[in-house]
């Protein structure tokens, strides 16, 4: 529905992007912290345990990115990247909260369990049949994680019973590959986009994307190091700059072998350039009231608003 504006004009409805989780792969409270406590206890994970965590940005479920794009005719669809071990946590918090009725797509940047380990609770958010006689949901993946997925989930992946099998109540997928590359789009519930393979370890290539035409969005989980031909693709020196990056960062000092740290995330915002960057991905290390006060100052001294997204965040976009 379209809402009153101020001025007695009828804005259109809006597209937004919801940040289901914003934490590793462990998530954060790290259990560990909570089960054998330190002597002073972890300031970080203890909040969670005095704290609800709607009203804690510290409590953060594995990285999740819902869209709910609006598109031309005004109708409202809402894609999915990553269902990770926390996703029915996330559905109970986030989808009740911001009003959402269904996932109608779900892409993957990859394979590993905090990406895909929820993917049996997609069925909550499938419409109820105990014969299974729903509309699948399309979800987009590449070939390496189509081959290891149907190792972890044989039962979602396979189409036929054999003889005598019984029926059970599974999550329907209906499911198409897609590449690592940047020239090869793909369109989502009715929105285009553009994989942006980036490496995750020198063993391994996972992917970002790129969406949105008069809102240029870049999401990139999980990361070590940039590929020349994404970079290009999300450079302001390159293809163009984007309005928002939302970009991993694991740890606060150091590195990593496979992810993205504190310095070298804000290394790569200075280098990319884009009007505004949401950092996401990370552990208990970062507190999100201290940590964004720094962010604030860096910001301001850089030119490029950075901040720690935290979960239920919602930002209203124009895609």
């Amino acid at each position: 529905m379209a809402s009153a504006a101020e001025n007695g004009n009828v804005e259109p409805p809006r597209s937004a992007l919801i940040f289901l989780g914003t934490g590793c792969s462990s998530a954060v409270p790290n259990a560990l912290c909570l089960i054998q406590p330190s002597d002073p206890p972890c300031h970080v994970c203890s909040q969670s345990l005095s704290i609800p965590p709607n009203l804690n940005p510290n409590y953060r479920c594995n990285t999740s990115l819902l869209i709910d794009y609006c598109g031309s005719e005004g109708e409202h669809k809402y894609i999915l990247i990553d269902v990770g071990k926390t996703f029915r946590e996330q559905v109970l918090r986030w989808f009740t909260f911001h009003k959402i009725p269904q996932v109608d797509s779900v892409i993957l940047t990859h394979e590993h369990a905090d990406a895909v380990l929820g993917l049996d609770d997609i069925r909550i958010v499938q419409p109820f049949s105990p014969t299974n006689d729903i509309d699948p949901t399309p979800i987009y993946l590449t070939e390496h994680a189509m081959e290891s997925i149907a190792v972890k989930f044989p039962y979602l992946v396979k189409k036929k019973l054999n003889p005598g099998q019984e029926i059970r109540r599974v999550a329907q997928l209906d499911w198409t590959t897609i590449e690592n590359d940047c020239t090869k789009p793909f369109v989502a519930s009715g929105l285009k986009f553009v994989p942006l393979p980036v490496m995750h370890g020198e063993d391994y290539v996972c992917l970002g994307f790129l969406f949105g035409e008069r809102f240029k969005v870049a999401y990139i989980s999980d990361v070590s190091r940039f590929l020349p031909p994404t970079e290009y693709h999300i450079s302001k020196d390159g293809a163009g700059q984007l309005d928002l990056l939302i970009l991993d960062t694991l740890y606060k000092k150091g590195s990593h072998n496979t992810h993205f740290c504190f310095p070298q995330t804000l290394d790569a915002v200075k280098r990319l350039c884009p009007k505004r960057a949401l950092l996401i991905g990370m552990t208990h290390e970062f507190n999100h009231h201290k940590d964004n006060e720094f962010l604030k100052d860096w910001s301001t001294r850089e030119g490029i608003p950075v901040q720690l997204a935290y979960d239920g965040l919602r930002v209203s976009v124009d895609l």
